[in-house]
């Protein structure tokens, strides 16, 4: 799902403070439904994300089958937590609307983001190993999730092998991204951090049926700084830089990429 450049997204370049900490978690398993807004059945062979989260080449039986395992779609409100560093783990999650950033915490309390996710994009991969998940998840904007159990999946692999192989892909995507971030952080100038992040964005907002050149960001100049590693104030720099060279424009929360080739060669 994810390229080997893969910096994962929907950024606000605002200097607006991060969601608070403080979140309600959103329950794996169904509730009750006088505990929150009546739940609405997902449908893989409706939604209009099928042909970015789903392989291609399933028939019209295979996507009922995966109709029939799809839990429920979920509101996560903004600032709200899907799921806590330590919970066990059960099902994995496609974003359907919205965007959601991963964050660990260090020990002294700071948070570290290690990725975004937009539509499209898979959440909980993180939990299989272990059976319980490694970070936060959190959504940036009023979201939605397809929740996707597990133990279900796993049967639905083994009866449809393009599923199977779709999963594998993703898993090996997630090795890739994880390699691409170490690279990044090791070896990169901010410079070369803050165009390849924007590239990066590009390509997926690109591959979801949206503008290539132009999107309209969700995260804080100081999460984009907390993933990339480095301060706000040299992300600020950086993009100040980008705009003076005529690469790109920023317009409080919207990026448009003005030279994608002169920020490529960056």
């Amino acid at each position: 799902m994810l390229a080997a450049t893969d910096l994962d997204t929907a950024v606000a370049l605002a200097p607006t403070s991060p969601a608070p900490r403080t979140a309600t978690i959103v329950p794996i398993h169904p509730v009750a439904r006088d505990e929150r807004s009546p739940q609405r059945a997902s449908r893989c062979s409706t939604c209009a994300m099928r042909a970015v989260c789903m392989p291609a080449e399933l028939s019209a039986a295979e996507l009922a089958r995966l109709d029939s395992i799809i839990c429920v779609t979920r509101p996560v409100k903004r600032g709200d937590t899907l799921y806590r560093a330590g919970d066990a783990f059960h099902s994995i999650y496609a974003v359907r609307a919205g965007s959601f950033k991963t964050v660990v915490m260090h020990r002294d309390g700071r948070e570290h983001v290690t990725g975004f996710q937009i539509p499209g994009e898979a959440l909980g991969l993180d939990g299989i190993g272990a059976g319980q998940h490694s970070c936060d998840a959190i959504a940036l904007e009023d979201s939605a999730v397809c929740i996707i159990p597990f133990a279900h999946l796993e049967v639905i692999c083994r009866e449809m092998k393009p599923m199977q192989h779709h999963i594998y892909q993703m898993m090996s995507s997630e090795i890739v991204r994880e390699s691409s971030q170490m690279m990044l952080l090791g070896t990169m100038s901010a410079e070369q951090r803050v165009a390849t992040f924007l590239l990066n964005l590009s390509r997926r907002f690109k591959a979801r049926g949206f503008s290539a050149a132009e999107f309209h960001l969700r995260m804080t100049r100081e999460e984009i700084g907390c993933y990339l590693g480095m301060k706000l104030e040299t992300v600020s720099r950086m993009v100040s830089k980008f705009q003076r060279e005529q690469l790109v424009r920023a317009n409080g929360k919207t990026i448009r990429i003005v030279d994608p080739e002169g920020l490529a060669r960056v």
